[in-house]
């Protein structure tokens, strides 16, 4: 069974930033792309980024292209969002997901809440 585990969210004033920390487990983690997913309150899950196995393939929606860095660590077994230029658009839960897209397994997620 798949474990995800995510953390670093909190509440950010607009301008801030702040990174993300998703620990995988249970799996094969340097084998499958990793996707960050988020959901914005009373919206449905969109997807962020992904980062290709060895880590040098990265897509971003483009909602975020310019300010958010995934990266991961295959030898911690975990991914990275790194956050910059916060506005309160990315106010979400944020998910780490196995595989590309949002459709793949994922952890409880972290809120993040951007708001003076």
């Amino acid at each position: 069974e798949v474990q995800l585990v995510e953390s670093g969210g909190g509440l950010v004033q607009p301008g801030g930033s702040l990174r993300l920390s998703c620990a995988a487990s249970k799996f094969t983690f340097s084998f499958y792309w990793m996707s960050w997913v988020r959901q914005a309150p009373g919206k449905g899950l969109e997807w962020v980024s992904g980062i290709s196995p060895n880590g040098f393939t990265t897509h971003y929606a483009d909602s975020v292209s310019g300010r958010f860095t995934i990266s991961r660590d295959n030898a911690k077994n975990t991914v990275y969002l790194q956050m910059n230029s916060l506005n309160s658009e990315d106010t979400a839960v944020y998910y780490c997901a196995k595989d590309l897209g949002a459709g793949g397994p994922r952890g409880q997620g972290t809120q993040v809440t951007v708001s003076s």
